[in-house]
C-alpha cells in the first residue's frame, strides 16, 4: 500500500512515517506541506491512498480533495486532523473524502481505515460520526437541529440517528453500546428499528445506504 502524507507540520509527517512504516505492506512514498503541492506529489507518484491535513496554509486537505476528484485515477483520500467541528467534517465529505480521522487515532486504525477505502468503503471516526450524518435542517421537539426532511433520517428518532451514525462507520452492537452508554439490548432494538425504517433486509444492506448517505 502506497501513501501519501499531506501535512504542513513536519515533525507531524515524519511521525506518521515512522509509524506507519512499522506495518509490513505499508510504505510512504512522498510527502507535501500543502495542498498544492500534494497534488503535484499525487499526479507525479499516483499512491494508492492520500492522507492529509485539513487546515493548511494554502490549499487546505478540503481543497486539494476537491481537486483530487476532478482526476478520473484519483486515490482515496483521508482526512487526518486534530478538529472535529461540524462544518469541517461536513466539508471534507462533501468534497468527497473516505475517510475522517482524528489525529489521535492509533496506528492500527489509521492503516486498517486506509484498507477500507482502497477497497471503496467509507471510514469516519466514531467520534464525528453523529455530525457526519446530521444534516442541518429545523429544530426537532428538542429545539436542536434535525435532518433534512428527504434523508433517509426524517423518519427516523434521534436515539436512531445516534445509533445509524455508528452502524454507518462498521461499529458493532457492543462498540455502539459503549460508544452511547446504551444497553446492547437497547442497541439491538434501534438496529432493528432502523432495519424496518429504512427497508433494509440485512445489517450490511443499512450499512451501505448510511455510508452512501455519508458521501
Amino acid at each position: 500500500m502506497r501513501v501519501v502524507l499531506v501535512d504542513d507540520q513536519e515533525l507531524i509527517r515524519r511521525g506518521m512515517r515512522l509509524l506507519l512504516e512499522t506495518t509490513d505492506g505499508v510504505e510512504v512514498v512522498g510527502e507535501a506541506a500543502d495542498g498544492q503541492e500534494g497534488l503535484a506529489v499525487v499526479r507525479q507518484l499516483s499512491p494508492d491512498v492520500v492522507l492529509t491535513d485539513a487546515r493548511m496554509p494554502g490549499l487546505d486537505g478540503v481543497g486539494l480533495i476537491t481537486a483530487l476528484r476532478t482526476q478520473s485515477d484519483a486515490p482515496p483520500a483521508i482526512v487526518l486532523t486534530t478538529f472535529d467541528d461540524e462544518h469541517l467534517v461536513r466539508s471534507a465529505l462533501d468534497a468527497g473524502a473516505a475517510g475522517f480521522l482524528l489525529k489521535d487515532a492509533s496506528p492500527e486504525e489509521v492503516v486498517n481505515a486506509m484498507h477500507a477505502v482502497i477497497g471503496g468503503g467509507l471510514v469516519i471516526d466514531p467520534r464525528v460520526a453523529r455530525t457526519a450524518m446530521m444534516a442541518p435542517a429545523g429544530p426537532d421537539e428538542s429545539g436542536s437541529p434535525g435532518p433534512d426532511a428527504d434523508s433517509p433520517f426524517a423518519v427516523l428518532t434521534r436515539a436512531e440517528r445516534d445509533v445509524a451514525a455508528l452502524v454507518a462507520t462498521g461499529a458493532t452492537n457492543a462498540e455502539i453500546a459503549a460508544s452511547l452508554v446504551l444497553a446492547e439490548g437497547t442497541v439491538k432494538n434501534h438496529v432493528s428499528a432502523l432495519l424496518r425504517k429504512l427497508d433494509q433486509r440485512d445489517r450490511t444492506g443499512l450499512a451501505l445506504l448510511l455510508s452512501r448517505y455519508l458521501g
